[in-house]
């Protein structure tokens, strides 16, 4: 593995401190304050080209890969910009309809997308099963050529916002299949269908994206609505899983380093009793340090990760290390940053406790970090299984 980034990687990542010239940290709390989405970052991206970096360049994209979109969302988080539509759309949704989707799938909707013009959200989640996707029952079930979709989603990121939801459902239950892995199929799903509802979830994270649950009531789905081969989803799934986990994952790089970046320069400045800067004292300089350290190690497996799916190589392993590593992370250095500032770090004009509970979200979601160890340590390590 070369370390070394190339002129068009580098130019990638540093786009996120040139945008954020123009729309910077408190141009995106304006909007998380808000839970609106910051139209003009978007359209900016957009016209830039990044929205669909990893779409081919023959559908209007950039034609890169994982790597690419980790260092573009690095990038923009660096400079407190974690914009989480970019996972939602750019990462789990365009970039799984150019690896899988027909000619005619994505003739219809790339294009659009990467010029900024239609939105899609990702529905995996619901209320009774959680992480456990496996026993999910949102049910499209066969109706003359085509499907009815009848259920019920959660969490479900910007579902007010998208055109189009990519929806993971069962086309047969559960209890008619030989393999529990067998049954599933993703659907794209135009939110404008009869029998699609939504109602909103509040929750107290600043951040622009809003969170919603979905209701299929008997929703009509064409044939042609579904992305690769119908009862063999599970296979594809991983497909945006894992670059989900990578993505975030730099994303609590990115987050980190900002508030790390924050802090440093703050001690090096606030002076207090021998009038020494206070980050001359171990007793914050050992922690910034620190948190700095596990930062940038979590940086390298993150790297890893979408190395090796842009390789098509196994990449689970890596998308779970880098997750648990970079939330971790993100936390310690978030946290450290705060009590560098001391009871400034609490206050509005600073704006340093704003950036904790994103990346304590993270820690969470989308799969927590235990099940992240569950699988580490059963997968990875070959301990029994322990659920």
């Amino acid at each position: 593995m070369d370390f070394e980034l190339s002129s068009e990687q580098r130019m990638i990542l540093e786009y996120g401190d040139r945008i954020a010239q123009r729309f910077d940290r408190r141009y995106w709390m304006g909007y998380a304050e808000k839970h609106e989405p910051p139209k003009e970052l978007f359209e900016q991206i957009a016209a830039d080209g990044f929205l669909g970096l990893m779409v081919p360049e023959a559908y209007g994209g950039g034609g890169q890969g994982m790597l690419e979109m980790a260092l573009f969302m690095e990038g923009l988080s660096n400079n407190g910009i974690p914009l989480l539509s970019l996972v939602i759309n750019s990462t789990m949704s365009l970039a799984l309809i150019a690896m899988h989707g027909t000619e005619e799938q994505k003739q219809k909707y790339l294009p659009a997308a990467c010029r900024g013009e239609i939105k899609f959200c990702f529905a995996i989640t619901e209320p009774d099963a959680g992480s456990n996707t496996i026993e999910i029952t949102t049910l499209a079930r066969r109706e003359g050529r085509g499907f009815r979709l009848k259920g019920q989603k959660t969490f479900i990121t910007d579902a007010d916002s998208a055109d189009y939801a990519l929806v993971v459902a069962r086309s047969r239950p559960h209890s008619e299949v030989a393999r529990k892995t067998d049954g599933f199929t993703l659907f794209i799903l135009d939110m404008r269908r009869p029998g699609v509802s939504k109602t909103a979830i509040p929750v107290s994270i600043p951040m622009p994206e809003s969170q919603w649950q979905l209701f299929f009531d008997d929703v009509e789905l064409e044939e042609g609505d579904a992305l690769g081969t119908v009862d063999d989803g599970f296979r594809i799934l991983f497909d945006t899983l894992n670059p989900e986990r990578i993505i975030l994952s730099a994303l609590c790089v990115g987050i980190g380093r900002y508030a790390l970046r924050r802090a440093v320069g703050y001690a090096s400045e606030r002076k207090v009793f021998n009038k020494v800067p206070i980050g001359a004292y171990q007793g914050l300089q050992h922690p910034l340090a620190a948190a700095h350290a596990e930062v940038e190690l979590a940086g390298l497996m993150t790297h890893k990760a979408a190395w090796a799916f842009d390789r098509r190589l196994p990449a689970g392993e890596y998308a779970n290390m880098a997750k648990y590593a970079a939330a971790e992370a993100g936390i310690h250095a978030v946290d450290v940053a705060i009590q560098c500032f001391g009871g400034n770090g609490f206050t509005k004009e600073y704006g340093m406790f704003d950036l904790y509970p994103m990346v304590r979200l993270l820690r969470t979601a989308p799969l927590n970090r235990e099940m992240v160890l569950n699988y580490i340590g059963e997968k990875v390590m070959g301990l029994p299984r322990s659920y």
